[in-house]
């Protein structure tokens, strides 16, 4: 390069990348442990702790360890946790769902008698656990129907929230869940625990490792005709403007990584706090990545939450939180 062609370049961007420390001063997308939510899964019982196979370092807890879990992770700087039910009975009227002394009720009752306002308890509100088919509402034959299953997921609302849950979270998909289980919680007099809706869920793919952490998976069939289908767009901000109307507190979209246009498109057009959850396949891709030897898991790990942060969402239900944390990855 000649001297008098370096003035053919006013612009260079570079300029901005030449130090860590310019890096730092001009990212445009921050990430803290304070966005970021870490999944539990929760087993009846005391004394219990079953690694997951298919979700390396991930592991079911008992009420008693998943507080001394939960606390190392607090004490760390991870603040919110997302609450999944592993319950070893299972029936046709998902009447699990619905026991005040029930693994989630009482884990939920420790958590917060442990570390009271502290910590964020949210709560997975979904059936699928808890059914004997893994449907995420009741079934007539074949198909899972509607309102029926709303009026349960409402009651499984209202357990949750008696026992000091910070967020409900309803997950199935059910049309006009939002707006009955808000007025039941206010009935019931407690309109002070908020709704974080599964505004936009699709029926994915990347649900496998999680289905086999719960034991959820569907025993026919599948969930296409209540979860959203992956080819539509336009159909997710009809979603969140109607869970919108009906009183979420929070919205979310569900998978991520794929859904990136999605979590833009909702954090563009909603006035609450947008979610989006980092599910289960995308976590163990990670994993199974970095254990072949195919990719720095550190990296990795904050490039995919680096992008859902600046795809929009201002918060992240992932599992990667705890690892992160301990191994200060994230401030």
């Amino acid at each position: 390069m000649t001297p008098a062609s370096r003035f053919e370049l006013p612009h260079r961007p570079r300029r901005l990348r030449r130090n860590p420390a310019l890096r730092e001063m001009v990212a445009e997308t921050e990430l803290r442990l304070r966005h970021l939510v870490q999944g539990h899964f929760v087993l009846p019982g005391a004394g219990r702790e079953e690694a997951i196979a298919s979700m390396p370092g991930i592991s079911r807890y008992s009420a008693d360890l998943l507080v001394e879990k939960v606390g190392e992770d607090l004490a760390r700087g991870v603040r919110a946790v997302m609450l999944f039910g592993v319950p070893e009975a299972k029936d046709a009227g998902a009447t699990g769902a619905v026991d005040p002394r029930g693994e989630v009720p009482l884990a939920v009752q420790a958590l917060k008698q442990a570390f009271g306002d502290r910590l964020i308890v949210m709560v997975d509100v979904c059936l699928c656990p808890y059914t004997d088919h893994g449907h995420c509402g009741f079934v007539e034959g074949e198909v899972v129907v509607n309102d029926a299953s709303v009026a349960h997921l409402a009651e499984m609302a209202k357990v949750l929230a008696a026992a000091g849950a910070d967020f409900v979270c309803p997950s199935d998909m059910m049309d006009g869940r939002v707006g009955v289980i808000r007025a039941e919680l206010d009935e019931a007099g407690y309109q002070d625990t908020a709704i974080l809706a599964y505004s936009a869920k699709y029926a994915s793919a990347f649900y496998g490792p999680f289905r086999d952490a719960a034991g959820s998976a569907p025993g026919f069939g599948d969930r296409k005709s209540y979860q959203m289908d992956p080819r539509n767009h336009r159909e997710a901000l009809r979603e969140l403007h109607l869970d919108l109307e009906e009183g979420a507190d929070m919205v979310m979209v569900k998978p991520a990584l794929a859904y990136l246009d999605i979590i833009a498109d909702v954090a563009a057009e909603s006035d609450v706090p947008v979610v989006a959850y980092n599910v289960s396949g995308e976590f163990s891709m990670v994993k199974v990545a970095a254990r072949e030897g195919l990719a720095d898991e550190q990296r990795m790990t904050l490039e995919v939450l680096g992008a859902i942060r600046r795809a929009g969402a201002d918060l992240i239900i992932t599992y990667h939180a705890s690892q992160a944390a301990a191994e200060g990855w994230i401030d």
